[in-house]
C-alpha cells in the first residue's frame, strides 16, 4: 500500500516546494552576513532543521488517509481555541504582539498550525451541511471563522488573521454559498479596516482636513450615523415585508454592512496600534514618513530596483548586508532575492509558485469527494493569499501586513504548517480513485 502511495505522489509539486525551501535557506543565510562578509546570524541553521522536520511530517501526513482526521476535528478545533486564548494571556510580547509561546529560544506561533485545523474543520462542516439552507451554512461557517480569527486579531496579528478570511472566502465559494453572503463578510471586513485607518490617512498621507472623516473621529457623529444606518436597515426590512420590492433588499443589505462596519471599526481602532495603522496606509506614499513607517518599504524598493535584470550576485547585496532592510529574513526576503538574483530571480520565484498553484488546481479537479475539494480550496486560498500579499507588500502595491512568503521566509511554525498543507494535498491526490469510506 505504501509503495502504491509513493507512486501517486505529485513529484512536480514536491520538487517546486523543495526548490523554494532551498532558495529560502540560501537567502536566509545571505541575510545573516554583514557588510564585512562575516556571518552574524545563524538563522539558516534553524531553518534547515525545520525544513527537515517539515519534510518528514509532510511525508507522514501524505501516508495518512486525510479522512481519518474527521472523528477528532471537533475536539482539535476546540483545543485550538483554548490554545489561542492561552497564547493571548501567556505569550511573550514580540514587536508589540503576543503571538508566540515557548521556552527559552524555542517557540511556536500557534496561529500558524491553527490554519490547517481551521481548513479541515471548515471543510468537514461544509461537507456535512450540503443539504442545509445556504443562509444557515453561511452563518455557521462564519462563526467557525470568526472565533479563531478574532482571537488572533486581539494578539494583535492582523496579517495572520486576514489569512483566515481569505481561506474562508475560497472554501465557501467552492462550497456554493451565495456570493451575496460572502460579500457581506468581505465588504464589512474591508470597510471596518478602512474606517479605522482613514483618520491616520488624513493626517499622515493627505495632510489636510476632510469634513466627512470627522464622522470617524467624533464619537457623537459616529453614533448618529450608526443609528441612521440601522434605521434605514429597519425600513428596508419593512419594505421587503410589506411591498415585496427587490430594491428594499439591497437597501437593507448596504445599510446593514455600513452600520456593522462602523461599529466594528471602533474595535479595530482599539486593537490596532498606531504603527500598525500607519503600515496599512504607508504604501500609498512611503516618503511621507521616510524614517518611520515608510522606511521598510523604501529600503525594499531600493533593493528590488538595485537588482536590475540579473542581480548583484549571491551574497553581494548591499541593502541586506548593510542592515538597511528590516525583517529581511522574514517579511522582506523577496527583496533580497530580487537584489541578488535580479529580475531573473524574481521571475523564477513567480514561476515556482505558479506551478504550485496549477498543481493544486489539478488535484482539486481530480478530487473524488467534496471534502477533499474543500480542503484543496482552503490550501489554495492560503498559499495564493500569502504569495500575493507578501510580494505586493514588498513591491509597494499592497499594505504592509507582516505576512511571510511560504517556504521562503524564515520561521519554523510557518514552514512546518506549509509542509503539512502539502502533505494533505499529497494524501488527497494519492486517494483520488479511492471511493471507500474512511473508518
Amino acid at each position: 500500500m505504501k509503495a502504491k502511495i509513493i507512486t501517486t505522489f505529485d513529484y512536480i509539486l514536491i520538487g517546486c516546494v523543495i526548490l523554494l525551501v532551498t532558495l529560502g535557506i540560501m537567502f536566509i543565510y545571505s541575510s545573516g552576513i554583514n557588510q564585512n562578509g562575516i556571518l552574524v546570524k545563524k538563522e539558516y541553521l534553524r531553518q534547515i532543521m525545520w525544513a527537515i522536520v517539515g519534510l518528514v511530517i509532510m511525508v507522514l501526513v501524505a501516508f495518512i488517509d486525510y479522512r481519518k482526521y474527521n472523528r477528532y476535528l471537533k475536539y482539535v478545533y476546540a483545543a485550538v481555541i483554548v490554545v489561542l486564548v492561552l497564547t493571548r494571556i501567556l505569550a511573550r510580547d514580540i514587536n508589540g504582539a503576543r503571538s508566540w509561546i515557548g521556552i527559552g529560544g524555542l517557540g511556536i506561533q500557534p496561529s500558524e498550525p491553527s490554519k490547517i485545523i481551521f481548513i479541515l474543520f471548515l471543510a468537514y462542516y461544509l461537507e456535512r451541511s450540503q443539504n442545509e439552507k445556504p443562509l444557515r451554512r453561511f452563518i455557521y461557517a462564519t462563526v467557525i471563522m470568526i472565533v479563531p480569527m478574532g482571537l488572533i486579531l486581539i494578539q494583535p496579528d492582523m496579517g495572520t488573521a486576514s489569512v483566515y478570511l481569505a481561506v474562508f472566502l475560497f472554501m465557501c465559494f467552492i462550497a456554493g454559498i451565495p456570493v451575496r453572503y460572502l460579500m457581506i463578510v468581505l465588504a464589512t471586513g474591508l470597510l471596518s479596516i478602512v474606517f479605522a485607518v482613514l483618520p491616520d490617512w488624513e493626517t499622515v498621507i493627505f495632510k489636510r482636513s476632510i469634513a466627512v472623516i470627522s464622522v470617524l473621529t467624533n464619537i457623537k457623529l459616529r453614533i448618529i450615523v450608526i443609528i441612521a444606518s440601522l434605521a434605514i436597515t429597519v425600513i428596508g426590512i419593512l419594505g421587503q415585508i410589506f411591498f415585496k420590492k427587490r430594491y428594499y433588499y439591497w437597501i437593507t443589505y448596504v445599510a446593514a454592512i455600513f452600520a456593522v462596519a462602523l461599529v466594528a471599526s471602533l474595535g479595530a481602532d482599539k486593537v490596532l496600534k498606531a504603527y500598525q495603522k500607519e503600515r496599512l496606509i504607508i504604501f500609498l506614499d512611503p516618503y511621507s514618513k521616510p524614517e518611520g513607517s515608510g522606511y521598510h518599504l523604501i529600503q525594499s524598493l531600493i533593493a528590488i530596483g538595485a537588482g536590475g535584470f540579473s542581480g548583484r550576485g549571491f551574497l553581494n547585496g548591499t541593502q541586506s548586508h548593510y542592515r538597511f532592510l528590516p525583517q529581511q529574513s522574514t517579511d522582506f526576503i523577496f527583496s533580497i532575492i530580487s537584489e541578488e538574483f535580479g529580475f531573473i530571480g524574481g521571475v523564477t520565484v513567480f514561476a515556482l509558485y505558479l506551478i504550485i498553484i496549477f498543481r493544486i488546481v489539478k488535484i482539486m479537479r481530480n478530487a473524488t469527494s467534496v471534502y477533499a475539494l474543500y480542503i484543496c480550496a482552503g490550501i489554495l486560498g492560503m498559499f495564493l493569499y500569502h504569495f500575493m500579499v507578501n510580494v505586493g507588500m514588498v513591491m509597494g502595491i499592497m499594505p504592509i501586513t507582516g505576512i511571510p512568503l511560504p517556504f521562503l521566509s524564515y520561521g519554523g511554525s510557518a514552514l512546518v504548517t506549509n509542509m503539512i498543507a502539502v502533505g494533505l494535498l499529497l494524501s488527497i491526490n494519492a486517494r483520488r480513485l479511492d471511493f471507500a469510506v474512511a473508518v
